[in-house]
């Protein structure tokens, strides 16, 4: 056999064996999440001999989380091979809270023979349309009917990631085409995406109003993970009070003088918003689980607002746009920057620490009991990436913590607020930067959906802190309750013994019930294995007074 002819066979491959080297040779993936089936088992044979990560999860839903803390954490796309009917139902709500955050996810499933397909024969984990149930929670979904359509069907899942808003993408691939033949195009790189800038005479506009301002405000979102340096000059240059969302925290680094946080639910940056003349938005949905946490549509603009996204029909969403500009926020950022080569004075520094001091938030009663936990957390592991779920410790956090960089700081009390996010993203953040601690934020009640990914981290051997909330059930919804006059009904289901729960898993856990007992829990934790440190809430909050 001549090498000419070796090279062509090698090119000649099942389909399901093609995907994984395209993954894992144009699109450099290295680690992919899921639980096996017998629809997936074909996978399984080119994953193996493909070279790449396979970490089981114990739930579908587990595995689309763990997929959204590595694609947080990362920036890269996270990557979950599912079983067709039960496993897509599974991990829909994972691939909801990546699609409301704009977190880059691939899921590739089975799904029944194309013979077979929208009959309703009673097939094993059949539904009538698999693809119509997840085209909702996906940027797009796909059914491959053409093993050599396999290729392009993928450039196009990660022109998304690369180049436009990203968010869950879905490919299926009928069981009866894993081991169809397909011939591999020859190995080149992927194509090189650049994602849109902004129009010169826009960006010239934006700046012209951004310096005529008398009271200008900058609002960064998560859109703005990779822009930091950029957003921090521009909102330096223009001496602009800052709100950064919970998943633009770092953005601006730590203590920076011009950040309000993700306060803007607070009446006093709400007042600063109404008195804006001109407000630029970049990178932000202006949506209300970052601006209006009480939910009574508060948040006012009432200056010119100028908004930078990549996606056409956000820019005119939630708030009334004066100017909208299709771009990357870095690209945007910096071309604003060069119209301000020098910085403007507006007692922007003074206006914020004015602010800061009238919210006095860590004295405030919602938030106090909590300024001791984040204290212990920034002191025994001040870089670590706090993954949270929906709970009090988190709520409060998302107005006291402070990051030093991006990408340091999120959770499910944004975009779709699931329960049971915390502790299975958790685990992707510390697969995405293994050298970096990662801490979990949960309650008892949110803990149970996905208290066996306990098992996972194990499993990995990731060294994943995990700091239990336990204040007996829903506490939220008890107070949510008692404020309407609703009786409490289904709200107090009795939790477990975590300490014999985390025990039979076979990981080290403390229980405690003061600062002083969480520093010590927290001087002992491994750095090879997971541990849980459950907080009896009922007892810090005696011992925090």
């Amino acid at each position: 056999m001549t090498h000419e002819t070796r090279a062509s066979s090698s090119r000649h491959v099942s389909c399901a064996e093609a995907l994984v080297r395209l993954l894992r040779d144009r699109y450099a993936v290295d680690t992919v999440f899921g639980i096996p089936g017998v629809h997936t088992v074909p996978l399984y044979r080119g994953l193996e001999a493909g070279g790449l990560r396979h970490v089981t999860p114990r739930h579908e839903q587990g595995a689309g989380f763990i997929a959204d803390g590595y694609a947080r954490a990362s920036g890269k796309p996270g990557v979950c091979f599912i079983i067709t009917g039960p496993g897509m139902t599974n991990i829909a709500t994972a691939m909801g809270q990546a699609l409301a955050d704009s977190v880059p996810m691939l899921v590739i499933s089975s799904v029944n023979r194309r013979d077979t397909l929208g009959r309703g024969q009673g097939r094993l984990h059949e539904l009538p349309s698999q693809q119509n149930v997840l085209a909702g929670v996906s940027r797009f979904s796909h059914t491959l009917l053409d093993p050599s359509a396999l290729p392009e069907v993928l450039a196009r899942a990660f022109a998304v990631f690369q180049s436009a808003r990203p968010g869950p993408v879905h490919i299926e691939i009928p069981i009866d085409l894993f081991e169809a033949p397909i011939t591999l195009p020859e190995p080149t790189s992927p194509a090189r995406l650049y994602r849109p800038a902004a129009h010169p005479e826009g960006i010239a506009l934006a700046a012209e109003w951004l310096r005529q301002a008398q009271a200008p405000l900058v609002l960064l979102g998560g859109g703005c993970a990779e822009a930091s340096k950029a957003a921090r000059t521009l909102v330096e240059r223009l001496d602009a009070p800052t709100v950064t969302t919970i998943n633009a925290k770092g953005v601006l680094g730590r203590g920076h003088p011009l950040d309000l946080g993700a306060n803007a639910t607070w009446p006093e940056v709400r007042a600063l918003a109404r008195e804006a003349d001109v407000i630029l938005a970049v990178g932000t949905e202006l949506g209300e689980t970052d601006y209006d946490v009480v939910f009574d549509d508060g948040f006012t603009l009432t200056g010119r607002v100028i908004r930078i996204d990549l996606e056409a029909e956000q820019l005119v969403r939630n708030q009334a746009t004066a100017l909208g500009l299709v771009s990357d926020a870095q690209a945007a950022l910096e071309a604003l920057v060069t119209h301000f080569p020098a910085p403007l004075s507006r007692q922007g520094a003074a206006r914020v620490r004015a602010i800061h001091e009238a919210l006095a938030l860590p004295t405030r009663p919602d938030m106090a009991p909590f300024v001791p936990l984040y204290t212990a957390l920034d002191k025994a592991l001040p870089e670590a990436i706090l993954v949270g779920d929906s709970t009090a410790p988190v709520y409060a956090g998302n107005h006291l913590v402070e990051r030093a960089a991006p990408r340091r700081y999120f959770n499910a009390s944004t975009g779709y607020g699931t329960l049971g996010y915390g502790l299975p993203a958790a685990l992707g953040a510390q697969l995405a930067a293994p050298g970096i601690p990662v801490v979990a934020l949960v309650g008892d009640g949110g803990a149970m959906f996905t208290l066996s990914e306990l098992a996972t981290a194990v499993d990995e051997g990731l060294p994943v802190v995990v700091v239990l909330w336990n204040n007996s059930g829903y506490e939220e919804i008890r107070r949510y309750m008692d404020a309407h006059g609703v009786a409490r009904v289904g709200v107090d289901p009795t939790p477990p013994d975590f300490q014999r729960l985390a025990d039979g898993f076979g990981l080290a856990s403390h229980r405690v019930g003061s600062p002083v007992a969480l520093d010590l829990a927290l001087s002992n934790v491994s750095r090879t294995s997971p541990t849980l440190i459950e907080i009896d809430a009922e007892r810090w909050q005696a011992a925090v007074g």
